[in-house]
């Protein structure tokens, strides 16, 4: 839960204004983590091959909800 929970965090303060907040769920399955926008998933741990890296997940959401946005240095890929 500490990933999901600093994740949330870094999406909060970089989306201040485009996001009005973040839900952590726990899952009775164990090792479960998806992110959704809406009812629409846009990563899931599993299917994705593991934890995204925070500058992608970041990237994602922001194509999603605030194509222009700049995310300074988490536009470059690493």
């Amino acid at each position: 839960m500490l990933r999901s929970v600093y994740l949330a965090s870094e999406l909060l303060t970089t989306f201040t204004n485009e996001l009005n907040g973040v839900l952590l769920r726990p899952s009775e399955t164990t090792g479960k983590f998806a992110v959704y926008l809406g009812e629409q998933q846009i990563i899931d741990r599993k299917t994705d091959g593991g934890f995204p890296e925070i500058t992608a997940l970041k990237r994602l959401i922001r194509d999603h909800i605030a194509p222009g946005k700049s995310l300074g240095h988490s536009d470059k890929p690493h």
